[in-house]
């Protein structure tokens, strides 16, 4: 393979970047750029080795930095590679990079180190892609997860239940192949315990997906109710800046204003909606219909009611179309809390399972709000280290196998031949190693490699 280089650190101004070169050639281009002032010998640098010098384009010095040393095997992508830290000014990276390519690499293209790390066998495909969920992180319980398949938790979660597949296929294809030989016979209920064995572990596996997708992806949440309830304050409280207009003036906010947050270890996708009231505004009624429209297909909705005022048929509007919302989780927050209560609080117990009061005027409230979004999707439950399914490549995999492990059981139990049931269990059995990457095809791996960034 060629050797290749990039600016692995983010293109923005910053103490440093980092440009890595890695491949065959990786220290030679490195020794064209980079000079020690010690006069040491590049060359002769060993593993993990750093040395201080100076940067140059030709005759032209660019800069100072450190240049760090990798041999292969024992780097990140297998390959020798060579590290050189400059000074984090962006023209100064391009310029380093530039000189880089000049003296003999080529440019490395989205996610290719990481692919090279996969092609020499340091990584398996899922712990490729969680070093690209490290990356996007966006809270401490995805990143442990995602810390946790890096380093081989989803990879062992599957291998566990293809290699119960791959022994049960062993037995069954030596039966099929040899029956002269002495071979115990594959029982009925040998088999049927396997394969539910592992149709459960496929099962379990499936259900982590939606767990590690509320970590990753986030909740998409509305905030509703009618207007001047505090819904835009609240926005605003919540994303930490002003993203919505607050004013005295009802029907003020008209469309739907997003901004993803972090509450506590929970992701929320809000949407701060229009207030949901009658209007002959054709304007306003719009806003309204896309208001009950986000409500219906969120995960959670933060119903909002101004605890100053009595409850209307707004407020009860809101309330139905809640209850009639299928698989929508709702919240009453009961806003003002710093005003004198004029709310019905009895109607909101009744209809609502989660209550939270809060000001969003001065902040108060919002860690009672996080322990219930915390509880009522319980993200502290979730064990890192079990192996979390972290994308919809892997669920379709698993979807795959647990299909023909069903149809696999089925037919069992049909009476169909051993050479139909080991037909299914070896579907199911190359889904699996589809998943974990030990039997991708090209296609595959390229596609998981797209989701990079260049230099990583």
């Amino acid at each position: 393979m060629s050797t290749i280089a990039a600016i692995s650190t983010p293109h923005a101004v910053g103490g440093i970047s980092v440009i890595r070169i890695s491949g065959e050639e990786s220290v030679k281009v490195a020794s064209r750029v980079f000079r020690p002032v010690s006069g040491k010998n590049i060359a002769e640098m060993k593993g993990y080795t750093c040395c201080y010098g100076k940067i140059f384009d030709g005759e032209s010095e660019l800069d100072d930095g450190i240049l760090t040393v990798f041999r292969a095997p024992n780097s990140y992508t297998g390959e020798d590679t060579a590290e050189i830290s400059c000074h984090g000014g962006i023209y100064v990276s391009e310029r380093v990079l530039s000189a880089v390519l000049s003296a003999g690499a080529e440019p490395a293209s989205a996610g290719e180190f990481t692919k090279r790390a996969f092609l020499n066998g340091k990584l398996s495909l899922t712990q490729a892609e969680a070093v690209a969920d490290i990356i996007s992180a966006q809270g401490e319980q995805f990143r442990r997860c995602a810390a946790e398949a890096r380093d081989g938790a989803v990879f062992r979660r599957i291998g566990a239940i293809s290699a119960e597949l791959s022994e049960l296929s062993g037995e069954l294809a030596a039966w099929v192949d040899y029956p002269d030989e002495d071979i115990a016979d594959v029982s009925e209920e040998r088999m049927t315990e396997v394969l539910s064995r592992c149709l459960e572990g496929i099962k379990e596996a499936q259900e982590s997906f939606y767990s590690g997708k509320i970590l990753r992806e986030g909740i998409p949440t509305a905030i509703v109710g009618r207007p001047n309830v505090g819904k835009s304050t609240l926005m605003n409280l919540l994303a930490g800046c002003k993203r919505s207009i607050v004013t005295e003036i009802e029907g003020t906010t008209r469309d739907i204003v997003e901004e993803t947050v972090r509450l506590g270890d929970v992701i929320l996708r809000l949407s701060d909606t229009a207030g949901i009231r009658q209007t002959s505004d054709i304007v306003e009624g719009e806003g309204v219909r896309l208001a009950e429209k986000r409500m219906d297909e969120s995960s959670l909705v933060l119903a909002v009611f101004d605890n100053s005022r009595a409850l209307n048929e707004d407020d009860f509007a809101v309330t139905e179309r809640l209850k009639n919302a299928e698989g929508v989780k709702a919240i009453a927050i009961i806003n003002k809390t710093d005003l004198p209560s004029e709310l019905d609080e009895e109607y909101i117990r009744k209809n609502y399972k989660h209550t939270v009061y809060i000001s969003a005027e001065n902040g108060s409230g919002i860690d009672a709000l996080r322990e219930k979004c915390e509880e009522i999707f319980r993200t502290g439950e979730i064990d890192p280290s079990a192996g979390i399914i972290a994308n919809q490549r892997q669920k379709s995999c698993l979807d795959r196998a647990g299909r023909s492990l069903s149809e696999a059981m089925s037919a069992l139990k049909g009476g169909a031949t051993l050479d139909a049931v080991t037909v299914l269990i070896d579907d199911a059995w190359n889904s699996l190693l589809e998943l974990t990457g030990e039997k991708a095809t090209e296609k595959t791996v390229e596609q998981v490699f797209s989701r990079f960034c260049v230099g990583k």
